[in-house]
Formats: C-alpha cells, sequence, structure tokens
C-alpha cells in the first residue's frame, strides 16, 4: 500500500508542469497575448540570476521584464519589436539565445569547431598508432603437447612453476 502511494505520490510530481515565477496579477486577459508573452519570457535572462529566463526568475527585476513585455505586447508590438527593444535597452546579455551576428560570431562556431578538431585528433591519433601484429599461432611442439595433456589430466609436471 505504501509503495503505491510513493509511486503515484512520484508520478504526480514528475507529470505536473514546472512552477514559474508569473503572478497572477501579471496575466494578461487575452489568452494568445499570453501565451506570446510567455515564449518571449521564456527567451529573456533574468540579469540578476543570470541562468534563468525571466519567466522562470522570482527576481524583482524579472517581474519588471515580464510587465515591460506585457506592456508592449499590450500597446501592439510584435514579438521581434518587443526583442528589439529590450536588446537595445539592457544589450544582447538579455537574450538565453544569443542571435547569430559578427559580435556573437565565435560564441556560435568555436564548438563545432573545436568538436571537429578533436575528432580529427583522435583520428590522426588512431591512424598513427602503430599496429600491432597479430602472429599466426603456430602449432604446439610434441613436448608441450605432452606438458598440456599432463595439465589436462591433473598430472603436474615436476618442471612446471608452482603455486
Amino acid at each position: 500500500m505504501r509503495r503505491g502511494l510513493a509511486i503515484l505520490f512520484a508520478l504526480t510530481l514528475i507529470a505536473s508542469p514546472a512552477a514559474y515565477a508569473v503572478q497572477p496579477d501579471e496575466v494578461m486577459a487575452d489568452p494568445a497575448k499570453e501565451a506570446r508573452a510567455r515564449n518571449l519570457s521564456r527567451e529573456l535572462r533574468c540579469m540578476v540570476c543570470q541562468n534563468q529566463s525571466i519567466d522562470d526568475s522570482e527576481a524583482p527585476l524579472a517581474r519588471d521584464l515580464r510587465l515591460l513585455v506585457r506592456e508592449r505586447i499590450a500597446s501592439g508590438d510584435s514579438d521581434r519589436q518587443v526583442i528589439d527593444f529590450l536588446v537595445a535597452r539592457y544589450g544582447e546579455f538579455v537574450l538565453l539565445k544569443p542571435r547569430f551576428e559578427r559580435q556573437t560570431l565565435l560564441l556560435w562556431l568555436v564548438p563545432p569547431f573545436v568538436l571537429l578538431g578533436g575528432g580529427l585528433a583522435l583520428w590522426i591519433y588512431a591512424r598513427r598508432r602503430p599496429q600491432r601484429d597479430v602472429a599466426e599461432p603456430t602449432a604446439l611442439t610434441p613436448e608441450e603437447e605432452a606438458r598440456l595433456a599432463a595439465w589436462v589430466s591433473g598430472d603436474r609436471p615436476s618442471d612446471a612453476p608452482r603455486s
């Protein structure tokens, strides 16, 4: 019975949606606009928490940014205009996923080049590593066959090392 309740509790925790920091007084009346605001909030970095979106952060600055996003949407701005406004105000750092531009070129291109370089280095290492020749097994001499037969039968030859 306890095991069943524990499993049910665990499944409930897993299936429940993640709690967001958006307060009920922030939610817009129009569900379509609220969905846009939530999507934009997930793309914007909390300047205090730095590795959280403003949608997830409970910091006062994140709340202010969420309200600002909702104000801009309510005034009729497109998603692109809202993002451009925030980038102009706070810089590219406000974006969780930076744009592919000249300033962020290294940020986008270095990881694939490092991955390719590592793969190339491994490939070169594997090609230059000396290959061990595997010699063909040779037939046993009659003396070796006799010793092997003695080992198999349980008689230990006198010249065999004792353990």
